[in-house]
């Protein structure tokens, strides 16, 4: 009898204090998945959704047909580019816009290994709360730890896209004109930075609707372990 009731102080306990490690047991376990499938299956998600990601979008008018990543004008020049196409300058803002395009598109290229190299890194306790997180947490996941070193490395890169396809020529063309307008504000806008932001936003959104696709359409879960992973 006395071992009954030691048996029941001791499970009492055992419960008790163990609804932590019941916690942690959910947020690492989902439908019987081991912490290695779910974190190697979110690996691999996000793998397929970068790789698909940035070859749409490095690909000629990836950025530039694609409204939803559209490159245009900064928003504070707005008054400027009307001022340009009223005056007739229409064509040379055009071609700024879509050089800078262009720009994003070439740069584009690079970000895959980048974007590998971090998904690498990522471990059973990141993969956990990814799962169980929104249908864009690993993008999400994916941005905070990449989005400074992306921007560190996306920068020279985007500085020489542009000088390649003319983006800076263009630019200082198209607003060294309306500069010399009298009266109006000058326009002192950094094309490299601004490049660079909207790149890199550009990726992660087409980044972030991949991932929505492969958790929500079985069509894109195409390997086995993503079945498993995504399927349940």
């Amino acid at each position: 009898m006395k071992a009954f009731y030691l048996f029941v102080f001791l499970l009492s306990f055992t419960v008790s204090e163990s609804q932590d490690l019941k916690g942690l047991i959910n947020s690492v376990g989902k439908g019987g998945l081991s912490s290695n499938e779910i974190g190697n299956g979110l690996k691999e998600a996000l793998n397929v959704g970068v790789q698909k990601g940035t070859a749409q979008l490095s690909a000629t008018d990836g950025f530039f047909k694609n409204a939803a990543v559209k490159i245009l004008m900064p928003p504070e020049i707005a008054k400027a580019e009307k001022t340009l196409r009223d005056m007739g300058l229409g064509a040379q803002v055009d071609e700024a816009i879509l050089s800078m395009n262009r720009a994003a598109e070439d740069a584009a290229k690079t970000a895959a290994p980048i974007f590998i190299d971090a998904i690498k890194q990522m471990s059973i306790q990141d993969a956990a709360g990814i799962l169980k997180g929104t249908d864009t947490a690993a993008t999400g996941y994916l941005r905070q730890k990449t989005n400074a070193s992306l921007s560190n490395a996306f920068n020279p890169i985007i500085k020489q896209s542009l000088a390649k396809v003319d983006a800076t020529k263009y630019w200082n063309t198209a607003f060294s004109n309306y500069n010399k307008i009298p009266f109006v504000k000058k326009v002192n806008t950094d094309l490299n930075a601004y490049v660079t932001d909207k790149a890199l936003s550009g990726i992660f959104y087409q980044v972030a609707l991949e991932e929505k696709n492969i958790r929500k359409n079985p069509a894109a879960q195409t390997t086995t372990l993503l079945k498993k992973v995504f399927g349940q």
